[in-house]
This record gives structure tokens, C-alpha cells and sequence, in this order.
């Protein structure tokens, strides 16, 4: 079982320049507090960005070399989207950010990450 299956997230839209995922969060997600952990923030956010990076690429994949998260708001529980989109792509760097939103479209958290072209 890969990590997105593990927690439930859901992919909604990839294009080129554009992620959007989904996640129910429930008690699983949560850190002692009782509200989801950051650890889930930073995995939708660099999940939705290499998707999307690698959405650009055919012999080649993108992989994170720095993320950058700010958490604006928590929540317990309910669903969350991600969504995503290129600030630059270019041959060897792609650089992204990405929004996490509630069902209300207030944000939760907001991210940067970059991400090296590696060729095989």
C-alpha cells in the first residue's frame, strides 16, 4: 500500500499546470491535540506539486528538493482540497505552489516546492 492509499487521498484533476486533490480527514489524521497534523498538510501539498511536475515530463521524472509549508488554520475533521499550480517549469527546475483549502474555501495552509528534473 503506497502512502496516498494509506491516508485517502484522492486525485480530482492533473493537467500540466494544475493539481487538485482530496482527503476526508478523520481521527486517523490527527495529531494529540485532536486537530490534523502538519506531517498531512506537507504531504498534500508536495503530493499535489509532484504531480504535477511529473505531469510535465515523458523521459523524465520531477522529485522534491525543498518544500516550504505555512499553516493558517487547523481542523479536525471533514474534507480538504489541495490545489496546485506551476510558478515555473523549466528543463531542470519546476517550481510550484500549492493552496489547502475546507470545504468552506478557507485556507488551511499554504506551500512552495521545488522540484529537480531527473532524466533516466
Amino acid at each position: 500500500m503506497n502512502l496516498l492509499t494509506h491516508l485517502g487521498i484522492k486525485t480530482e484533476q492533473v493537467t500540466a499546470e494544475k493539481v487538485i486533490l482530496s482527503l476526508q480527514v478523520n481521527e486517523t489524521h490527527q495529531q494529540p491535540y485532536g486537530v490534523m497534523h502538519g506531517g498531512v498538510s506537507a504531504v498534500l501539498i508536495e503530493t499535489a506539486c509532484s504531480i504535477g511536475g511529473n505531469a510535465n515530463l515523458q523521459h523524465a521524472h520531477a522529485v522534491g528538493i525543498d518544500l516550504s509549508v505555512n499553516h493558517l488554520k487547523s481542523i479536525a475533521t471533514g474534507p480538504v482540497t489541495v490545489v496546485a499550480t506551476a510558478d515555473r517549469i523549466g528543463r531542470t527546475i519546476q517550481v510550484w505552489q500549492a493552496t489547502l483549502y475546507n470545504d468552506q474555501q478557507e485556507k488551511l495552509a499554504v506551500g512552495r516546492c521545488t522540484l529537480a528534473v531527473v532524466t533516466h
